[in-house]
């Protein structure tokens, strides 16, 4: 640091700390939110003048005057107790919260002609990550995530790298959506080698990844399956390269295709995720390897699912079916 340079903020130390940790951009820029609405509502105060009463102000604030859902106020509490903890080094006592309510929602699931016309109004990489939500059971984030390596053809398996809580799994590769995958990842190839003949072609690798393999951020294997249509550039240096495509796209289109289909359930490209896991259960498959396929720490997490199959609640048939 330059004698007249100035020492960076609080705001943009507590991001630094989050990605020195290898916290996921979207989890940084939400703490970094959850952390300037703490400081917005005690008037801009810095964080070391308050303490545990402020923090339960602002978490009971946040359950009683906005009624958030118990989520939110678990990621703005974690947001606020890793900059408490980890950059100021300070413990906080959090006695008294108003926790907000929790409620317990079945999640919304299509039925296999629902997703089938869903599915049919879609196109192109739009159908593909679609269609790898159902048939693998991915969140939309880690379908988007997903690089060229990722995806064995052979085992008919995705390997998802650093989901959520940073773990890794396999799941299924569908057979039927491999054909379409492969003519999809040779246009991608052909638009990443007109990239690099451009003098592009780089893509963003975690963990410091790039420094330590230099080559690597312009492997074929370290390409995104889904990439944007247009390069993006990097205000600071000017690099030109690719993101994988953003989720409002699919979000977009998987809205359309619902109201096109003339279904009324609110179906969100989650819910095509909720269909895997429940229509795997409807034809008897083990509930425990669901739970592996989904990436569900918690068994309590994947058994929601035997309140929405077919059958009833546990299975069970309705005595009026058996008149």
């Amino acid at each position: 640091m330059t004698k007249d340079a100035k020492p960076p903020g609080l705001i943009q130390r507590y991001r630094e700390e989050l990605q020195v940790r290898h916290y996921a951009r979207r989890t940084v820029k939400t703490y970094e939110q959850w952390l300037r609405r703490f400081l917005q509502f005690h008037a801009m105060r810095h964080p070391r003048t308050m303490g545990s009463a402020e923090v339960n102000a602002f978490l009971s604030h946040l359950a009683v005057d906005l009624q958030v859902s118990p989520s939110t106020q678990n990621q703005a509490l974690a947001a606020l107790l890793f900059l408490y903890r980890e950059l100021l080094e300070m413990d906080l006592e959090l006695e008294g919260v108003v926790r907000a309510r929790k409620h317990r929602r079945l999640p919304v699931v299509l039925s296999q002609e629902e997703v089938r016309e869903v599915l049919r109004r879609l196109n192109g990489g739009e159908a593909l990550v679609a269609g790898l939500l159902y048939g693998s059971g991915l969140r939309l984030m880690e379908a988007l995530r997903l690089r060229v390596q990722d995806l064995d053809f052979a085992r008919n398996t995705i390997t998802v790298r650093d989901g959520k809580g940073g773990k890794d799994r396999r799941t299924l590769l569908p057979r039927r959506l491999a054909e379409e995958l492969r003519q999809h990842l040779q246009a991608v190839r052909r638009v990443h080698q007109q990239d690099l003949a451009d003098g592009y072609g780089r893509v963003e690798l975690p963990h410091a990844l790039a420094r330590k393999y230099r080559s690597a951020p312009m492997e074929w294997g370290w390409q995104w399956v889904f990439p944007q249509h247009h390069r993006w550039r990097d205000a600071s240096s000017g690099a030109q390269g690719r993101h994988h495509l953003d989720p409002s796209v699919i979000q977009k289109a998987m809205r359309h295709a619902v109201l096109a289909a003339g279904i009324q359930k609110p179906a969100t490209p989650h819910t095509l995720r909720h269909s895997f896991a429940t229509h795997l259960l409807e034809r008897g498959q083990d509930i425990r390897t669901i739970q592996e396929l989904l990436g569900h720490r918690d068994l309590n997490t994947t058994m929601i699912y035997t309140h929405v199959i077919n059958r009833g609640p546990l299975g069970v048939s309705s005595p009026a079916d058996l008149l």
